[in-house]
């Protein structure tokens, strides 16, 4: 459970926090569809009263706020990874290689997979791919930038975002994005070609992944 003492910043956890932790933690145990306020008020030791306060409209507000935090989790993971890119190239094998693990290592993403595989195919396509490429474009941008310009950084981040969506809902036999050397071996077939070395037509000067980070 989510409540009591716990060592480091988790003691720092507010209400809400707490909450959508606890969220997570129904959802991955019994999935999505089955979870319900009492469920989540019994792992956080809230009450349902104060569940309803924090999160009015209650269960789907809750899966907003868990979609959210989950969210903002992986970018900072994601980011931590591109820091250490030594070239354009390392770059985009770090993003596929760390956003396609993500997705297959994410218990809860696989909890809904077997038991509402329609919910997620939804999420991931018709109802949410235009948010999630918006989202994951908007963070990969800046990053590709100053390795291949302002222009053609946006068409990538779009494009890859799809790409690993693509082949996570529907693995192939010839590519493994979650491995490094096949991530290698397609980007220096399909991204190279396409977009350049990384050498060519950056606007924001430097050579290393680090000066592309948010907000540069």
């Amino acid at each position: 459970m989510v409540t009591g003492a716990a060592p480091g910043p988790e003691r720092d956890l507010t209400v809400a926090d707490r909450v959508v932790l606890a969220t997570r933690a129904c959802c991955d145990r019994w999935g999505r569809s089955k979870v319900t306020i009492d469920d989540i008020a019994a792992e956080s030791g809230v009450s349902r009263a104060t569940i309803y306060r924090l999160f009015p409209g209650g269960k789907d507000i809750l899966l907003d706020a868990l979609r959210e935090r989950e969210t903002r989790e992986f970018f900072e993971a994601l980011s931590a990874k591109l820091e250490a890119a030594s070239s354009f190239e390392d770059l985009v094998v770090r993003v596929l290689v760390t956003s396609t693990a993500a997705l297959e290592g994410d218990v809860h993403l696989k909890t809904m997979l077997g038991s509402a595989p329609g919910d997620v195919a939804t999420d991931l396509t018709v109802e949410g791919l235009p948010r999630i490429v918006d989202t994951a474009s908007a963070f990969l941008t800046p990053w590709f930038a100053p390795f291949i310009g302002a222009k053609e950084s946006p068409r990538l981040a779009e494009w890859l975002s799809r790409v690993v969506i693509s082949y996570f809902l529907a693995p192939s036999k010839y590519v493994e994005l979650s491995d490094p050397a096949s991530a290698r071996a397609f980007t220096r077939s399909f991204v190279l070609p396409a977009f350049g070395d990384g050498d060519g037509d950056g606007d924001g000067g430097g050579s290393s992944a680090s000066s592309s980070k948010r907000g540069s």
